[in-house]
Formats: structure tokens, sequence, C-alpha cells
């Protein structure tokens, strides 16, 4: 599949997650098949302003390229001027958030409250399209609420100004990540508009994901919350569509040392202190459903080094053995 130059190894993608997404998980879900994997959205505000943390952000390991780099913001001209540096990056797209819901993002205009103002898409997606030669993708949500449901049209906008790519998640903003996503609006999404669409909502397995690409014709699959803790997913689904195979999930030992693993990285990314109190919502999410996971997570989040987390992650590992 392409989208515009950026060629890649399949459709299935790992959806931008603020706290989740950062690079060491990105490489573990490229280890496992993700054709294309997205940042944690970066404030062009804060790459306008030379923030160290949000320009820490737009970073790529060479082993996830081309990666897509996804920038929030809601004036025209700073979003040109990150364009403009990412244009000089590694990164291989550059993807416009317009579908947050979280509310410190959307009281100020930003996020998915863009999609009340359709003008200020046009300008917005123009201004970052104008500036960079790298292919421009747009992430949006069904609408505002079900009383403003523009996706269409606000996908309309954003391939009029240039985008390559537009990904649907099939929810309100009103409904943040409850409720069920409408795969019907990705639909029409698909229909109206003759660029790449990517599909987004509910898809926690290969199932979900030949269903989505079934019932929409989407181009795409992008895989959010179903990917946390995770990172096996991206193989499930691409095994699923190419020899209709389910590969079983991984063992409790598979997991632990992927914890481990991904533990590593991130405190060498980040730090020790850092990294063990991001990495805890991480294991967290790889334990679920496993014998003890809720008693070990209540352990969990009194740790604060990494040889205390490993001490509780073998004994529970010693556990899940003794069943």
């Amino acid at each position: 599949m392409k989208i515009g130059s950026a060629e890649l190894e399949n459709r299935i993608f790992l959806a931008p997650m603020a706290g989740v997404t950062d690079m060491p998980f990105r490489v573990l879900c490229k280890e496992q098949g993700c054709g294309l994997v997205f940042t944690e959205m970066v404030s062009a505000k804060g790459m306008h302003y030379n923030d160290d943390k949000s320009t820490k952000l737009t970073l790529l390991d060479e082993k996830e390229k081309p990666g897509a780099v996804q920038i929030f913001g809601s004036e025209p001209e700073i979003m040109a001027e990150v364009a403009e540096k990412l244009d000089r990056s590694d990164a291989g797209i550059i993807d416009i958030n317009m579908g947050c819901p979280a509310p410190k993002i959307t009281k100020n205009g930003e996020g998915s409250a863009l999609m009340k103002k359709p003008e200020l898409v046009a300008k917005i997606v123009k201004a970052v399209s104008g500036a960079t030669k790298k292919p421009v993708t747009v992430k949006i949500r069904k609408g505002w609420d079900d009383s403003l449901a523009n996706a269409v049209e606000i996908a309309g906008i954003a391939e009029e100004n240039g985008a390559c790519a537009v990904t649907v998640h099939g929810r309100t903003r009103e409904q943040y990540y409850s409720g069920k996503a409408d795969w019907d609006i990705i639909k029409q999404v698909k229909r109206a508009v003759s660029i790449p669409v990517i599909g987004n909502g509910d898809v926690t397995g290969p199932e979900a994901a030949k269903r989505l690409f079934e019932e929409t014709g989407c181009d795409a699959v992008m895989v959010g919350r179903g990917a946390q803790g995770n990172p096996w997913i991206f193989n499930q689904i691409n095994k699923y569509l190419e020899e209709g195979i389910i590969i079983p999930a991984p063992t409790a030992e598979q997991k632990i040392q992927t914890i481990i693993r991904h533990m590593n990285m991130l405190i060498e990314y980040k730090g020790e202190r850092t990294g063990i109190l991001e990495m805890r919502s991480h294991i967290a999410w790889y334990i679920k459903g496993l014998r003890d996971a809720a008693y070990t997570k209540q352990k969990l989040f009194k740790l604060t080094n990494k040889e205390e987390i490993f001490n509780l992650l073998q004994s529970f590992l010693l556990r899940q053995e003794n069943t």
C-alpha cells in the first residue's frame, strides 16, 4: 500500500495514542508486522517554541520507518512552520490530529474541536500540505456529536486541500471511547473521497479487522486500544487476512519476556524514573486476563525501581506456571 510517496508493508496500522505509542512500543509493534506506526500527538506550539519534550516525540527509530508523526494545533501558520521542520526530519508521513476528544485539547479549539470549523480545517490542511513534500494525512472522528456528524464533509475538505489519506474513528467526540464505533460513517467517507480511507474503532482482533474491511471497503485498518499490551495483534491480523489462520495468544512466559525487553528499552529511552512510571501502565495491559493480574497490578503501582518490578514479574510468572 502507498500513501503519497510512502510505501508501506501492509494495511494494518498502529493508532497514535498519548502515553502509549512511544518509540519502544512502536518498535515492538513494527517487529510484529505493523504496516505503519504513528507517534503520540505532538504539540505544534511546543515545537514552535523549541520545546525539547515535543521535539523528542517526533524522533523515529530506524526500525519503524517510514513512520508517521502526528501533530496537533489550530493555527495554520504554526502548523505549516512545524510541517516545514518535519520536512527535514525522518518522518515518512505528517498526520494532523482532528480527532482527540480530551478537554485540555478541545478547549483550545484543537483536536476534534476543529471538526466544528470546516473553514479552519481547509486552511490548516492547505497550509501543512503546502509546507512539505511529505505525504500529509488527517485523523478525524465521526463528528463532534450526533447532531454534527460531519466526517464526510471534513474528509472531502481534507482531500481538496492536499491530504493524501484520511483516518476515520467511528465515534463522535461526545462518545470519547465509549459505546460502539459506527463503521457506517467510515463506509460513507470511503464512498465520498478518492484518497485512501483508514478505518478506526473497535478493532480488537483478527476477525474484527476483516469485518471492518468487508463492511466499509476501507483501504487500511488502524488498531488503537486493541494493541495496548498486545503488540502481537498485528501478526495475528496479518496471518488471518492472508491465510485464515488464528495464531494463539502468546504464553505468559512470552508476555513476561516482552515486558522485560519493553521496560529495558523504555528505561534506555527515557531514564529509569520516567521509564518505570510509564511502564507500569503497559505492564497492567500486558498481564490483563492472566491469573492474579489484579493482585499483581495492586503491588505494581507501588513500585518505583526496575529490580522490584523484575522480582514481581518473576513471582507472577511462577504462579502462572503452577496453575
